[in-house]
């Protein structure tokens, strides 16, 4: 599932996106409220975390022109405001959840599920190909009784791979998928994840195989 977060702290914001990608959540993170509405309008996300106190324009400002644009995508908003005149004003303005900071994780966790049951949006999914089975909501690969769990991101190039098998897809493509166009990371974080990835396959005895394609890419397929 994809998330938008908008939170001004960016200490906060990165500690946010590492906790949520570890939990199989992909998510992109801005820092004012004017790209939180942009985002917000352009992208397809199921969720949004959106801070109230951000510069550009507040998160209730950007809350309500996202419903006066009748975007009916589910909102928490994050906020050291926990009032109770705040929290009315907040589901007043549209929010589906209010947590005050500070937070515990494991609270924003579990909010941030129930929000999305309620919605609707929130589909467990297996998908399937070959022999294999990947869950979405849990993060792991299973081939007959035999389960490896994977990390968030051997869990976002499989996911990648299973949504489209038999294509072959570029080092680049999984890279600005997965990593994000902007990210500090190398190509090759691409090579060691696909072998990671390939590792788990064998040690559950799947038939299914991340093969290279020479000068192309890499392929989802099942050996012969």
């Amino acid at each position: 599932m994809r998330l938008l977060i908008a939170e001004d702290d960016l200490d906060l914001a990165e500690a946010l996106v590492a906790f949520l990608e570890r939990n199989q959540y992909v998510v992109d993170a801005v820092h004012n409220g004017g790209d939180a509405f942009d985002y917000a309008m352009s992208g397809n996300y199921d969720g949004i975390i959106l801070d109230i106190m951000m510069p550009v324009m507040d998160g209730l400002l950007v809350l309500s022109k996202l419903r006066a644009e009748h975007l009916s995508t589910p909102v928490m908003l994050l906020t050291a405001k926990g009032a109770k005149n705040d929290r009315i004003t907040g589901f007043d303005t549209g929010a589906d959840d209010y947590l005050p900071k500070p937070f515990a994780p494991d609270e924003l966790l579990a909010r941030l599920r129930a929000m999305l049951r309620r919605s609707g949006d929130f589909k467990p999914t297996i998908l399937r190909f070959g022999d294999l089975s990947l869950d979405c909501t849990g993060g792991t690969v299973r081939c007959g009784g035999c389960t490896e769990r994977l990390s968030g991101k051997e869990f976002q190039v499989l996911e990648l791979f299973m949504r489209s098998p038999n294509a072959v897809l570029s080092a680049d493509r999984i890279m600005e998928h997965v990593w994000g166009w902007d990210s500090e990371s190398e190509i090759n974080v691409v090579w060691v994840h696909i072998s990671n990835l390939r590792k788990k396959l064998k040690a559950i005895g799947s038939t299914v195989s991340i093969r290279a394609s020479r000068g192309l890419g890499y392929i989802l397929e099942v050996q012969a």
